[in-house]
């Protein structure tokens, strides 16, 4: 369905039309305190899913791995206080049927794109995946493992670019803000841009975003932490809670002009 669009909707939550989704949360999850405070300010700034991760992908085996099953009770303990719908991701197999169980979307991350095992058993929950470009995979690679998923009964998918790994030192990765444009024009699907993997600064979170709003993107998730410096991860690109305040308010002229452009274009699709 190359040229067409195919909106994603997430328990109410609509991906790829006229409204512009913010999904914010913590890295992740790490007390009912830390995720329950960060759910309910992010809320109130207009954010409409909640992120945060239960099991967590680390490079040392040393590091936080997250809580596990704890975190996902914590997570739909946050989505009843606040309403927010939830993406969190899974890493295994093993895990899709538990996370399905309570996540309304699921994710799979940066690491997991090229796994056909792990993106069949996603896409035959009946769920909507947001799927993460993996740090090497070129726009072909993500693009066919989101048809992969739609192949195996995913209702909905979501692109997210995440980064790239580059020769580039001075950022985590590379944000490929092109490949926003070109992904949906490739697969007609959503596509939304992920400022705090992309750069791993949190001083460069919003003016990336601010990018992603005036190429088109369907959406943000960015990571918001109460106590970035003492975040167990990603607290160097996480933003404070003035930070995520300041950020909302700094987008709001550019997600005006985002959403004339958008109506304009739903006009002229009718």
């Amino acid at each position: 369905m190359v040229g067409s669009r195919m909106p994603v909707e997430v328990n109410g939550i609509g991906f790829g039309g006229q409204d512009f989704v913010v999904i914010a949360g913590p890295c992740a999850v790490e007390s009912e305190d830390q995720i329950l405070r960060t759910a309910r300010f992010v809320a109130g700034l207009g954010a409409q899913m909640l992120r945060g991760g239960a099991f967590k992908p680390r490079t040392s085996p040393y590091s936080f791995q997250g809580l596990g099953a704890e975190g996902l009770e914590l997570l739909a303990a946050a989505r009843r206080a606040t309403g927010l719908r939830v993406v969190t991701e899974v890493m295994a197999t093993g895990q899709v049927e538990t996370v399905a169980a309570v996540a309304d979307m699921l994710q799979i991350g940066s690491r997991s794109m090229h796994n056909d095992e792990l993106l069949a058993a996603a896409g035959e929950t009946g769920k909507p995946v947001l799927l993460k470009r993996g740090m090497t995979a070129t726009v072909e690679e993500v693009a066919d493992a989101a048809e992969l998923l739609r192949a195996r009964g995913c209702p909905g998918v979501v692109i997210c670019e995440r980064g790239i790994r580059t020769f580039g030192a001075a950022t985590r990765n590379t944000c490929d803000i092109a490949a926003v444009a070109l992904l949906q024009k490739m697969t007609g699907l959503p596509v939304i841009v992920d400022p705090s993997h992309a750069t791993g600064r949190a001083d460069l979170v919003a003016p990336v975003s601010k990018a992603a709003v005036a190429i088109g993107a369907d959406g943000l998730i960015v990571e918001v932490h109460p106590e970035p410096p003492a975040a167990l991860s990603d607290g160097r690109q996480s933003l404070s809670f003035p930070e995520f305040r300041d950020m909302v308010e700094e987008l709001q002229p550019h997600l005006a002009t985002w959403r004339e452009t958008r109506a304009r274009a739903h006009a002229l699709a009718r």
